[in-house]
């Protein structure tokens, strides 16, 4: 008895490693998706024959379908266990973004990116709920934020190929990379074990997971809230900022793809950081003063007059933004229910998407009458205010207990 008990350990261990690996990278090789078309705006619009506002749409259209896909996977999630629908999501995502690369004109690239947002929109979800429910309870504030760098780590990836791939390949071989994350499902299916809170607590029909959904509608509300001022957060940071380089400081394509590289590394670090000492502070604190950080950054970040001043500027901004986002999956997975960690976190998330969907759009047209570096510090001030008070007003359930072997 004793023998075998020793050796089941161990194994399990591996597993719940193996789950928590396999959730950032398919977060990473997601993020790597998306953000190769933040380098590509001028090529794009160029080829196409479009402006680049028409580009830009292509990235709300992406973030608009998000929520179908966290609807769709999350409750497949919730139902059938967390591997295969995470399986299903890396194909499809994966499927969508090598097809880009193939796109014959405009209006079939923003049917492509639009679907790609449904792949998209799943993965978050399903993956957090894997990882979260997989990591021990003390490590749960360092695993959320390395899982929640992913998402940095796919945007360094992507500044990465735009410097090195683009002007080697072009910009169809940007979006053929894409699809080496199909290769993640093989990995998924003989390494990583399904979820024991999953198997523990889980509902017996899609009916009763609709009306325990409609149960909990006050939590997926303020939920949908904090993700909305999350997502004006991050988008509204990084989404337009290597055009606003470009387009202000006239910085070289590879200098931008340089600048990019060393704001991830940032973001890496914050979004660790932060997720550790939310284990110490709590959650809620532990954002906060990563808000503050990024707050302080917003005159460096935005009006900086040296390459230097804005590279500061940008690394440490990130650091507090990705800081934020690094205990959120920590956070949405401790105050979802049992039952629904599969759907409402990744709903939540992605509501939250579809509401800040034209993040991009807004700011790229305000800076017609305030200018580029006002349209994005101006816009990023008045966010960062609201969701301090969003959070602070709020509740968190840290160290809560997901599986019974908890604890």
């Amino acid at each position: 008895m004793d023998s075998s008990a020793n050796q089941t350990v161990p194994s399990a261990r591996a597993g719940n490693l193996h789950a928590v690996t396999a959730s950032f990278l398919g977060w990473t090789l997601d993020a790597f998706d998306f953000f190769v078309l933040v380098f590509l705006v001028d090529t794009l619009a160029a080829h196409f024959r479009v402006s680049k506002a028409a580009i830009i749409w292509t990235i709300t259209a992406t973030l608009a379908m998000r929520p179908v896909g966290a609807v769709v996977f999350g409750f497949f999630a919730d139902r059938f266990g967390r591997r295969r629908p995470f399986m299903a999501n890396i194909l499809f995502f994966s499927l969508i973004e090598l097809l880009c690369g193939f796109a014959p004109s405009y209006t079939v690239f923003l049917v492509l990116r639009a679907l790609y947002g449904i792949g998209m929109g799943g993965e978050w979800g399903v993956g957090a709920s894997l990882a979260m429910e997989s990591a021990p309870q003390k490590w749960r504030g360092i695993f959320s934020g390395i899982l929640q760098s992913g998402y940095s780590i796919g945007y360094l990836l992507a500044a990465v190929a735009a410097r090195f791939v683009l002007p080697l390949w072009g910009w169809r071989a940007m979006f053929w990379i894409g699809g080496v994350p199909a290769l993640l499902t093989f990995y998924i299916r003989y390494r990583v074990p399904e979820s024991a809170a999953w198997e523990e607590r889980h509902e017996s029909s899609f009916g009763a997971i609709l009306r325990a959904t409609a149960r909990h509608w006050k939590i997926l509300a303020y939920l949908t809230m904090l993700m909305t001022f999350m997502m004006f957060l991050s988008h509204g940071t990084q989404d337009l900022y290597p055009d606003f380089l470009k387009s202000v400081h006239h910085l070289t394509p590879s200098a931008v793809s340089y600048m990019a590289m060393l704001y991830n590394i940032g973001a890496v670090i914050g979004s660790i950081a932060f997720g550790q000492l939310s284990e110490r502070l709590g959650r809620r604190l532990s954002m906060i003063t990563a808000l503050i950080l990024s707050l302080l950054m917003i005159p460096a970040w935005a009006f900086g007059q040296s390459l230097v001043v804005l590279a500061i500027g940008a690394f440490a901004m990130q650091a507090g933004v990705q800081g934020t986002w690094g205990i959120i999956p920590a956070h949405l997975n401790e105050l979802s229910p049992d039952t629904l960690r599969g759907l409402i976190p990744g709903f939540a998330y992605q509501l939250g998407i579809l509401l800040a969907a034209g993040t991009g759009t807004i700011e790229y047209a305000l800076r017609d009458s305030l200018g580029y570096g006002w349209a994005l510090g101006g816009f990023e001030v008045a966010n960062i205010v609201i969701l301090v008070a969003v959070i602070a007003l709020g509740s968190e359930k840290k160290a809560r207990s997901f599986a019974m072997a908890d604890g």
